[in-house]
């Protein structure tokens, strides 16, 4: 089952108590199902669930009955309304002249009470909505052939706290939300609660995988750096066990006392100090000296004994 599923699932377990929120959120559906005409209204859905609720809901809302109703074809479930009293119905309960209507607008004065545009929103997300998984990422949408009931939806939106997004797809206009905090909150409000805790969770398991990540990330950029400063001191150990060496030959050759006063400083803080690195060894030299001046003096001694 898709999360949309699950969430409309969800949704079509909201009581049907009031008969003004029946009929708002019947109107939400006309307005963002397949077809709302003077002719027909034709709404097609994949969610059995919804598929279940839609009689009951039309019977609460106008004691109206589909004239074809749970047609089952291609996965899909077919509800439509033909007869020319039970369309009179439909439109006369939202004040709608069907002869006259040349575009449909929502009409404001059907959802005055905050409970009747939540119901609204309910039926508009039944009829015409999707939400992605939170595992794979944050998109919600409610998509509807009739612009001009999309920008109005807009408006409903912003006055109940929300900041949609809109653009247009395949003819459809479409409002939409990528924020997840925004998601939970719109899901919540039409009452599917279980389905914003979801996507909760989902953010809380990525936001702690990113954690997870970065830590691993910073503990391997810490034993590399581990690894590079052994391995420096290897070369330092290494290097200061050659100086030595260098230094007890020319001893041992009697050299020492030939040597220019800067070797002779090299070689007694070298001795006196065999595990000092070379930055040190340089500040202790009067006057100190660069690291590089240091080392330099030192391969002089090096050379020195080769010969």
């Amino acid at each position: 089952m898709s999360f949309s599923s699950q969430v409309k699932g969800e949704l079509c377990r909201t009581a049907l108590s009031r008969r003004c929120c029946a009929q708002a959120e019947a109107y939400g559906v006309l307005l963002y199902c397949n077809q709302f005409t003077a002719r027909q209204v034709r709404i097609t859905t994949e969610s059995a669930p919804f598929a279940a609720r839609l009689p009951a809901l039309f019977q609460k809302a106008f004691q109206v009955s589909f004239d074809r109703l749970s047609e089952e074809g291609a996965g899909k479930f077919i509800f439509s309304v033909t007869q020319p009293d039970k369309l009179s119905a439909l439109w006369s309960a939202f004040g709608y002249e069907p002869a006259g209507a040349l575009a449909h607008h929502i009409n404001f004065a059907v959802l005055e009470e905050e409970h009747c545009r939540l119901a609204f929103f309910r039926g508009a997300f039944l009829a015409g909505g999707s939400v992605t998984d939170p595992a794979k990422r944050y998109h919600l949408e409610l998509s509807t052939p009739h612009l001009s009931v999309s920008r109005e939806l807009r408006s409903l939106l912003l006055e109940a706290g929300f900041t949609p997004k809109e653009t247009t797809r395949k003819g459809n206009s479409v409002t939409y939300f990528k924020q997840s905090e925004a998601i939970e909150d719109f899901l919540t409000a039409i009452g599917a609660p279980l389905a914003a805790m979801e996507i909760m969770n989902a953010k809380a398991e990525k936001d702690l995988r990113g954690s997870v990540k970065a830590e691993k990330l910073l503990r391997n950029g810490v034993n590399r750096r581990v690894n590079c400063d052994a391995a420096n001191l290897d070369k330092a150990v290494d290097a200061a066990q050659v100086q030595l060496e260098a230094i007890a030959t020319l001893e041992e050759r009697g050299l020492l006392e030939e040597l220019p006063d800067k070797l002779k400083e090299a070689v007694d803080l070298r001795v006196a100090h065999p595990e000092f690195t070379l930055t040190q060894l340089a500040e202790l030299c009067n006057p100190p000296v660069s690291k590089s001046a240091f080392n330099h003096r030192l391969r002089k001694l090096v050379e020195l004994s080769k010969r």
